[in-house]
């Protein structure tokens, strides 16, 4: 029986063992996508216990911050969501993870947490209810009195190149600009653009967000379609000065269905005067915001995220109670992969499909993404069009070996980017030691099968790629 999580954790064979260790392990990380906070990175926040940084709570405006997998680990062990988001004492709460936890043999949180007391913390013992109250004695200690476990301490620690936020186009960026100007900061901290609230004009909110981005760029309103996307650009080219590499877009599914630019404005206005418009109508109004984006992206270099196939705020009793990002989200089924094709052949037709990333929240849509990549690559980087890693509820054991195993199958992986946290804990960079473990695995496997020469030059490129350099790369550290 090998040992609980040793250092040669899901490292089955000699060759991956050598992988890892000597090649992966100590490269950098670039966290290109996640949803931290700025502002906790230039205060340098430390977190009083273990709740705090693992479990979060409420925001004084009502909102919840903290990590939803675990979340959603409690409630599937029928905990009161007073001990989840609610005020109950923290260690109480803590306790009741602590028992729910013990139980999800097989569910990659379990690894998480305890590759994260083992890395952040020294705590190396399996993280039981019976130990549950050393443990939490222990680490809060260290998160109280450590100099090394402030969130920049954090950062360090794990070995962090570049940090890509999650950011509203009509975001200040006050944070990462005092960030940038502290050379204390070690860490490059980019802002992504996020814009999905000025593409969904089919869902709540969308007239008044179109007030807030008209403000931001010193106009009253914005009249037309065209208004709006040089609202965007202007935004989009002020992020890119504040250092941008990426964009992100969330989207339920990707559309495709050019209009006129007569047609579009006429949806647009049927929307500010508060009428309804038909699905045909919205993906009309998207397609010309994403065609505008797209070429703007690929003026400015910066890479362009698609993340799809998600359906958000399931339950609707909770939704009302807590509102979006609270962990009632699931992997939706959509059919849009000829559409996604139709776009980028559009950008591609006139020179301006950007470096892009796509990511579908089901599975079954890697062959077909895979396949979708060697349509469009270019020669301003290797591997310009990307199968993202294995997103969300995918980011399981077998949810990478799948995704690497398609793109290994379909294209190029050692021109892979790699890893993300898509995360909203510091903490969660223990993520990236439990891909690049998997990988390793994965390439040891097929070394010691036979199926990949024991080229020791040629491994160790692609295991630092993966790792690190392709990243490094494609956002141009």
């Amino acid at each position: 029986m090998k040992p609980f999580m040793d250092k040669d954790f899901l490292l089955e064979t000699e060759t991956a063992k050598h992988l890892f260790h000597d090649y992966s392990e100590h490269q950098p990380l670039v966290d290109y996508h996640c949803h931290i906070s700025p502002r906790e990175i230039y205060e340098n926040r430390r977190f009083n216990n273990l709740v705090e940084v693992w479990l979060g709570g409420q925001n004084p405006d009502g909102s919840y911050f903290g990590d939803h997998y675990k979340w959603r680990v409690m409630r599937s062990n029928g905990v009161a969501e007073e001990y989840v988001t609610g005020n109950k004492p923290a260690f109480e709460r803590f306790e009741k993870f602590v028992e729910a936890l013990q139980l999800a043999i097989g569910n990659p949180m379990y690894h998480w947490c305890n590759l994260e007391l083992r890395q952040f913390f020294g705590y190396d013992k399996p993280l039981t209810p019976e130990n549950a109250k050393e443990c939490w004695d222990f680490c809060n200690d260290k998160l109280q009195n450590d100099p090394s476990l402030t969130v920049r301490g954090i950062i360090e620690k794990a070995n962090v190149a570049m940090v890509g936020t999650t950011d509203d186009p009509i975001d200040s960026l006050e944070w990462h600009e005092k960030i940038a100007a502290d050379p204390t900061i070690k860490v490059k901290v980019c802002p992504s653009f996020r814009p999905d609230k000025a593409i969904n004009i089919n869902k709540p909110g969308f007239v008044e967000y179109i007030g807030k981005l008209a403000k931001s760029v010193g106009k009253d309103k914005l009249s037309t379609v065209g208004e709006v996307c040089d609202a965007l650009i202007e935004r989009l080219e002020f992020f890119a000065k504040m250092g941008c590499r990426a964009s992100d877009h969330g989207l339920d599914y990707i559309p495709y269905r050019p209009a006129s630019a007569e047609q579009v404005n006429a949806v647009y206005a049927k929307v500010m005067k508060g009428q309804e418009i038909t699905v045909e109508e919205a993906e009309e109004y998207q397609t010309a915001i994403l065609m505008c984006l797209g070429r703007v992206y690929h003026r400015l270099n910066i890479a362009m995220q698609l993340h799809y196939s998600c359906y958000r705020n399931a339950n609707e009793r909770m939704y009302e109670k807590l509102g979006p990002d609270t962990g009632f989200d699931m992997i939706a089924q959509t059919t849009c992969g000829i559409q996604i094709a139709q776009f980028l052949s559009a950008l591609d037709k006139t020179g301006e499909c950007p470096k892009t990333i796509l990511y579908s929240l089901n599975g079954v849509d890697n062959d077909m993404l895979g396949t979708m990549l060697g349509c469009f690559q270019g020669t301003e980087v290797p591997g310009k069009i990307q199968l993202g890693s294995a997103w969300w509820f995918m980011d399981t054991k077998s949810g990478m070996e799948n995704q690497m195993r398609s793109l290994a199958n379909l294209g190029l992986i050692g021109n892979f980017v790699g890893m993300l946290t898509d995360s909203r804990s510091f903490l969660s960079y223990a993520r990236h030691d439990y891909f690049r473990r998997i990988f390793c695995n994965l390439v040891g496997n097929w070394v010691e099968n036979g199926e990949y020469p024991a080229n020791d030059a040629a491994l160790r490129r692609i295991v630092e790629g993966v790792s690190y350099t392709n990243a490094a790369r494609y956002f141009g550290l």
